[in-house]
């Protein structure tokens, strides 16, 4: 129970039925229609294990009115001993129409006296986990119901009239009675399920609220922008002009940073708007002030492609940029941790690395972390523990290029600060996507062909690295650990599509990438394709973020269907870099899923990142949405962002009042509902 939070007996109330099972009455089998869930009650006319085919344990039921086949396919001896001829069993399962008449596979089973009483209330089906009983969750939630402290916390008027207090929601919802129907308990706008999402949404917008508050109490250090400063210089160096929304967010940021509370910004831009140089030209601030700062970014990769840049902005100007990776040479990684220490320099740009133990700061003033959504709570919080262990707290900069539809940024994200770049630089070509099925992969290989005789360079995208891999998600899946059902996997391979392009375009380069090469090795063949020494690059989403090179202008992904529609965009993003039009290929194998159709007309038709973002929540829903920062463990387990928008509204107003007037009352309600968690809405 502790691998799904189920720690306090407040977690195990509010641990929710998925569905009901009737088990308040019996239905005659005669009447059993194929198809049809029900429970029925009789006594064993036959038992016998069956040899054909496959052994199986077929156990015949009569209740006077006709007879019903149990086939378990899956069987104990005990079992087979308990149930024998003339003993009474109740059963329930789904009726179908076999070569014998009506049977049931693998239906729950009692051995029962006749008379035995029926359960006076539908009975809760939760979720859970392997080796977790049902029959064991029943109890434990039915035990935790007597002992939780179910009290009213929230002030008089608070909780609209007419709902239930929250002892009589969670009794009806755990124990409804044999009256009440499944569907009516399951519908949206049951009372009792309004009661617990505007709890759950007060608790959430709360506890944001009060983060707010809290950080507005801390000391950061004031980090002005002074006139002929380091940022001016780097503007004055840079090989392009700024956008008008690229003006407008670094006034926005230099203003938190000039502040002496600490900045807790989000900055948000479409792949390709430019946040990297936005980010310099923030740290150039800070440095220009004495202070160091630091720069965290998810892969190797994408920490690289930073790395490179800043160095080729900053190091002329005098500013020493440090790297800190896992894949680091010893005696590399002391001289440069030893470079941070002393204050030797002045930005560090790295992966997680950066906030290992041993990496000592000697005045960090501003912490950069790109694509932060990549990175788990837990890493994030190390970054803000890393932090507070100086006087003063840094300022704290995240950056995102997947776009936060408004209502997920109000909701999620209320007590951060939001900036977006919603202009990209000039000169980005538009980028056509095309969506083909599979059989039409020989005229890509052709199209490709024709691109790389006229020095185009491509990119060609695959899900998956080996067929080793493949058999291990086919495992995960058959032992129910997948997040959803897939169909077989048969996925072309990344080295099986390197090896067959690089036959069909013999005499042109082709670049194999994957996660499982060495630091080395995926550095040589990005710098020889970013040199244009690779016409192709074969790779899986290790280039997902980061990676630059303008003169490529077709990307083809293959098995399309199995991607996200945000990672779909990212992965689009990086062609279209350049001054030549730019195409993105598509790939399916059917049958595409009714999810795979939308993502891929989504592709098709827009290439803006927040309609694609908006399209995304409406097929994923927020809580896959927003990822990490709900660490796995949903902070929103009951509530509909989008079809509860008038009680996410109420909330929001009511937090308020409940902050200001009750904090005693608004202290309870966050510590019943998060128990913690609101840490990682901080994050």
């Amino acid at each position: 129970m502790l691998r799904m939070g189920l720690q306090r007996d407040i977690d195990l109330a509010l641990h929710l039925p998925l569905r009901y099972e009737d088990e308040t009455r019996l239905v005659p089998i005669s009447t059993l229609r194929d198809g049809q869930t029900a429970q029925v009650e009789g006594e064993v006319v036959d038992n016998r294990v069956d040899q054909r085919q496959r052994r199986q344990l077929l156990v015949r039921l009569d209740d006077g009115s006709g007879e019903v086949l149990l086939r378990f396919l899956n069987f104990y001896g005990s079992q087979q001993k308990a149930w024998t001829k003339g003993v009474r069993l109740r059963v329930r399962g789904e009726v179908r129409h076999g070569f014998f008449g009506r049977e049931m596979v693998h239906p729950t089973v009692k051995v029962v006296q006749e008379g035995t009483p029926l359960a006076a209330s539908l009975t809760p089906v939760y979720p859970t986990t392997a080796g977790l009983p049902q029959s064991y969750l029943r109890k434990a939630v039915a035990s935790a119901l007597q002992r939780a402290p179910l009290h009213e916390v929230l002030p008089p008027g608070m909780v609209p009239r007419g709902w239930p207090t929250l002892r009589e929601a969670l009794h009806a919802l755990h124990h409804p009675p044999a009256s009440m129907s499944a569907e009516a308990l399951e519908a949206p706008h049951h009372p009792a399920w309004q009661r617990l999402k505007f709890e759950e949404l007060l608790a959430q917008q709360t506890s944001q609220l009060q983060a707010r508050g809290e950080r507005a109490h801390l000391k950061a250090p004031v980090l002005p922008t002074r006139p002929g400063g380091l940022q001016e210089r780097l503007l004055a160096v840079l090989p392009f002009a700024l956008t008008g929304a690229q003006r407008r967010v670094v006034e926005e940021i230099a203003q938190d940073l000039n502040r002496p509370m600490p900045m807790h910004r989000l900055l948000q831009g479409d792949v390709g708007s430019g946040k990297t140089v936005v980010a310099a030209l923030a740290a150039a601030i800070a440095m220009e002030a004495g202070w160091q700062c630091a720069l965290m970014a998810p892969t190797e990769i994408l920490a690289e492609q930073h790395f490179r840049k800043l160095v080729g902005w900053l190091e002329p100007l005098g500013v020493k940029v440090a790297w800190l990776t896992g894949s680091l040479r010893s005696k590399v990684k002391q001289a440069q941790l030893a470079a941070v220490a002393s204050g030797e320099a002045h930005l560090v740009v790295g992966t997680h690395a950066v906030i290992q133990e041993q990496v000592a700061f000697q005045r960090l003033g501003l912490a950069l972390i790109d694509e932060q959504h990549r990175f788990g709570v837990a890493q994030r919080l190390e970054l803000r523990r890393k932090l507070e262990a100086q006087d003063l707290e840094p300022h704290l900069l995240m950056m995102s290029a997947t776009p936060i539809p408004r209502t997920l940024a109000m909701t999620y994200l209320a007590d951060l600060d939001v900036s977006t770049i919603d202009e990209l630089p000039p000169g980005r070509t538009p980028i056509v996507t095309r969506v083909f099925g599979d059989a039409r992969r020989p005229e890509v290989i052709e199209r490709i062909r024709d691109e790389v005789a006229k020095g185009s360079q491509v990119y060609w995208v695959c899900p998956l690295i080996d067929e080793t891999e493949a058999s291990d998600q086919a495992a995960d899946e058959q032992a129910g650990r997948a997040s959803q059902r897939r169909a077989p996997l048969d996925l072309s391979n990344v080295t099986q599509t390197h090896q067959e392009l690089s036959e069909a375009l013999a005499g042109h380069g082709v670049g194999l990438l994957h996660g499982r090469l060495p630091a080395a090795e995926k550095a040589e063949v990005m710098a020889k394709f970013s040199a244009g020494e690779l016409s192709v690059l074969v790779a899986t989403t290790v280039i997902e973020v980061g990676v630059d090179v303008p003169n490529a202008s077709l990307m083809v992904i293959e098995h399309a269907e199995r991607f996200g529609l945000s990672q779909l965009h990212q992965l689009r993003g990086r062609v279209g870099r350049g001054s030549v039009a730019s195409v993105c290929v598509l790939l399916f194998s059917a049958p595409l899923s009714d999810q795979g159709k939308q993502r891929l007309k989504a592709m098709a038709e827009t290439t803006d990142g927040f309609e694609i973002a908006r399209r995304d929540l409406d097929i994923r829903g927020p809580g896959e949405f927003m990822g990490a920062r709900q660490s796995g463990a949903a902070l929103l387990r009951f509530a509909d962002l989008m079809a509860d928008q008038d009680l996410l509204d109420r909330a929001r107003e009511a937090a308020e009042t409940l902050l200001r007037d009750h904090p005693e009352a608004a202290r309870q309600h966050i510590a019943r509902w998060l128990g913690g968690k609101e840490e990682f809405l901080k994050a």
